[in-house]
């Protein structure tokens, strides 16, 4: 990939990138933080990008690896935080928190980075198989929890149809 086409490759798919790790991780400004460093790495990488995946899967699979290591970075700060002794202090989410959200964080992170590949990146099972290298057995698994999670929250609302007819 020469230079030219990085930045044309950067210019097309940093927005749309940035918005599946956002739904990936729960938070923009850590999603636009490793999107970037997932550029940056990928500039060096370049050459190489289109073999496997493709360059979109590639910087959205080290992005998400990022995010991963920034996690246990933080969780292992918590613990250290706790072991000293100190109160944890821990503000839950305000009233207009979106019921989705609140889903959406509450799944273990492999279920949610399945159900953002497969509904808001629309990738097929066998993509995110290979993308996350797990069987699609295990991605199906990781989809259809999270659906079941979402259920509730889609119950609670008025049934949409794409016929404009009853549900």
């Amino acid at each position: 990939m020469t230079e030219e086409e990085f930045t044309d490759f950067y210019t097309r798919s940093v927005h749309r990138l940035t918005g599946q790790l956002y739904v990936m991780t729960g938070d923009f400004h850590e999603a636009q933080d490793v999107v970037q460093e997932a550029f940056v790495r990928a500039w060096g990488h370049r050459r190489r990008l289109a073999e496997d995946l493709g360059p979109e899967a590639w910087v959205r699979t080290v992005a998400w690896r990022l995010a991963v290591s920034r996690w246990r970075r933080v969780v292992r700060g918590q613990r250290a935080w706790r072991r000293r002794g100190d109160p944890a202090v821990s503000d839950g989410p305000g009233p207009g928190a979106v019921d989705l959200e609140r889903a959406l964080r509450g799944m273990p992170a492999r279920q949610r980075q399945c159900a953002a590949l497969y509904y808001v990146c629309d990738l097929p099972v066998d993509r995110i198989a290979a993308e996350t290298r797990l069987s699609t057995g295990t991605v199906k698994t990781h989809l259809s929890r999270a659906r079941a999670k979402l259920a509730g929250l889609i119950d609670d609302h008025p049934a949409r149809t794409t016929d404009g007819g009853s549900p």
